[in-house]
């Protein structure tokens, strides 16, 4: 379907997309200036712009280059109207299943007000190329932003904290109220902005380590013995009698090594793309 603008008409926003299109400029601004330049990047890419409330302020930075990938068709005509300087680099797509490579040659950045039904997908898709993605400024819901910046020791450590805490060092920034947004969510929002760290991979099964820690905080609430029973009969060892929530990153990585004996021996394998990404919430 063909859409047709006049300028700053507006987009309808779509429920089956998750669209909550961001009203508040000071917000906008904040957290674009989240991106921090870590790890050398100029390239910069906004998922889901919609009516490009972001993109204004990352257009304002001459230190980058800014790129937006939209799925929304009605987005897309928005942007190519009002952004028109911005047309070239605007990518008709999902970035799911966006071959990064086509567009980026080197180290990239990611921002965005993320779709709060989609978010977990779009970090586990980050973790696949996580050596090209040396920092993600993103809006999520705040109970899921909250979860993935939580250390270990806090109920709301979980899967998504260990697998991006394992790579990414996360910052809390800032809380966003409903009224912030049009159509205003039923939930609060969060902004956290994710800084790669030192870690070029994990010293063990990376499809392993990924299975032991969502095995492990399916029965939270068991010890670490109990929990990992589905995984095989470990030999004992002081973390099974702690639970899942009280293991820091290179603890759960210790336990993975005790279970790697037992189930494989097959050299570190990245993480897959389709081992249930909506379970790491």
């Amino acid at each position: 379907m063909n859409y047709k603008y006049q300028k700053d008409s507006k987009v309808r926003a779509k429920k089956h997309l998750g669209q909550h299109f961001l009203k508040d400029m000071s917000i906008a601004r904040q957290i674009t200036e989240g991106l921090t330049g870590h790890g050398g990047y100029t390239d910069v890419l906004e998922i889901g712009p919609g009516m490009g409330v972001l993109t204004k302020f990352l257009l304002e930075n001459a230190g980058f280059t800014t790129h937006v990938i939209e799925i929304d068709t009605e987005s897309v005509a928005y942007l190519q109207k009002n952004y028109e300087a911005l047309t070239p680099r605007i990518i008709e797509g999902d970035f799911l299943k966006f071959d990064t490579k086509t567009v980026f040659e080197g180290k990239f950045a990611v921002i965005g007000n993320f779709p709060y039904n989609i978010s977990s997908q779009i970090f586990f898709r980050a973790l696949q190329i996580r050596d090209d993605i040396p920092e993600i400024v993103c809006m999520l819901q705040k109970e899921v932003a909250q979860r993935i910046a939580s250390p270990p020791g806090n109920k709301d450590y979980g899967i998504l904290s260990v697998l991006l805490q394992a790579f990414y060092d996360i910052d809390y920034l800032v809380s966003v109220p409903p009224g912030a947004f049009d159509p205003p969510p039923k939930v609060q929002s969060g902004v956290i902005r994710l800084r790669r760290n030192s870690t070029p991979a994990l010293d063990c099964d990376e499809k392993l380590f990924f299975r032991v820690v969502k095995t492990a905080f399916n029965q939270r609430r068991k010890t670490l013995r109990n929990a990992l029973k589905p995984i095989g009969e470990l030999p004992d060892h002081p973390l099974l009698t702690k639970r899942a929530e009280q293991l820091s990153v290179p603890q759960f990585v210790e336990l993975t090594l005790l279970a790697q004996d037992i189930v494989n021996n097959q050299p570190p394998t990245m993480i897959h793309p389709h081992d249930n990404p909506k379970e790491m919430d």
